[in-house]
């Protein structure tokens, strides 16, 4: 299969793993920002390829693990107190809340429906004319021009009953604060290509510069991870800290300037509760003002459910690379997919869901 074959040749992976090794003459430390890529590696096990001085640690590049616990909370109240069909991705369905899960919702008598586009929504809504229909619109920015174009669509064919709540987050303020937490070991970055198909590269050169931290783009297969490993590794070695495009048959400098305009045209930017890591300045989307009748916080009185308090979930130490999903001692025992303490044990982009599915803790 074109441009999946060839990027997992095994004589090219063990050539740039042998490149690497060469390159590589002290310690260093990686972060892969996307789940996808962190299941790429493990899956694969690049890094068991990888010269000892190489650390990869895994970032917060997963949109269901840093939702927080009150969005989801709302999202059952929505379902349950509200009595909308609530409209979401799969893999949101069993990401703990404060309080219940939204598939214990739909147990409980919530119409909770999953829907693989957030236009199915309006299709939804339009359907159910009298009753109030939203749609959970999580991720990056990757997955916002979509849900802008279901609001855009919602005005277009003035369908009143659809409404969206937003927890979209925005990779390059995650990436400073990581940077500049007092316990980073974060030394260079692979950044996630879907996301810059969307947003380019241009916001990432004053990071890189700022914080002396390469930004390596690169896509989700075995040789684009190490190529952009070995790009990293040569950058930190002679004291750069550069921007390098290694997905360029996918990722333009100016990124998709159309799924841009649609984004500002619906959502602005705000403040943003990462789950696992706290409030982070201007890192998320929220709803213009013009833009109200389809915000779901802003139709319903949502309050969701006070906290319970600490966890043994040390989900945010693993996102933002201080640990790895095997120093949770409650890891594969207390926490497993069937029943996790946190969000990364739930989702097919989670380190936990990753480590566990491919390597028993035997193995580590």
């Amino acid at each position: 299969m074109k441009f999946v074959d060839e990027y997992r040749d095994a004589a090219l992976v063990h050539k740039l793993a042998g490149a690497i090794a060469r390159a590589c003459t002290r310690s260093w430390t990686i972060m892969e920002i996307c789940g996808g890529q962190t299941h790429a590696i493990v899956k694969f096990g690049l890094d068991d390829l990888l010269p000892e001085g190489i650390t990869l640690v895994h970032g917060p590049g997963c949109p269901v693990c840093v939702t927080s616990a009150e969005l989801i909370d709302q999202a059952v109240e929505l379902a349950l107190t509200h009595g909308a069909i609530l409209c979401s991705f799969g893999d949101m369905l069993r990401v703990p809340g404060n309080g219940i899960d939204l598939l214990t919702a739909k147990a409980r008598g919530g119409d909770v429906r999953i829907v693989y586009s957030p236009l199915d929504a309006v299709t939804i809504a339009l359907e159910n004319p009298a009753r109030p229909v939203v749609f959970f619109a999580v991720g990056f920015e990757t997955t916002a021009p979509a849900n802008a174009m279901a609001v855009l669509r919602a005005e277009r064919e003035g369908v009143q009953n659809f409404s969206i709540l937003t927890s979209h987050v925005l990779v390059p303020p995650a990436m400073r604060a990581i940077l500049g937490a007092p316990d980073n070991r974060v030394q260079g970055f692979l950044a996630a290509g879907h996301v810059c198909t969307i947003m380019g590269t241009e916001e990432y050169g004053p990071i890189a510069r700022e914080y002396g931290a390469p930004i390596i783009i690169t896509g989700f297969e075995p040789v684009d991870i190490l190529e952009g490993i070995y790009l990293c590794v040569r950058q930190l070695e002679s004291g750069r800290a550069e921007v390098e495009n290694a997905y360029a048959r996918a990722v333009k400098t100016a990124g998709n300037v159309h799924a841009r305009k649609i984004v500002e045209t619906v959502f602005e930017i705000a403040d943003r509760d990462w789950r696992g890591i706290g409030v982070i300045p201007q890192s998320g989307l929220a709803v213009r003002p013009a833009y109200a009748a389809f915000d779901a916080a802003q139709r319903f009185p949502l309050t969701g459910t006070a906290p319970q308090g600490q966890t043994e979930c040390i989900s945010g130490e693993i996102m933002r690379g201080v640990k790895k999903p095997h120093d949770c001692p409650a890891f594969g025992t207390r926490c497993t997919p069937e029943h996790p303490l946190g969000a990364p044990m739930v989702s097919s982009e989670g380190a936990c869901a990753a480590y566990h599915r491919y390597r028993s803790r035997a193995a580590l």
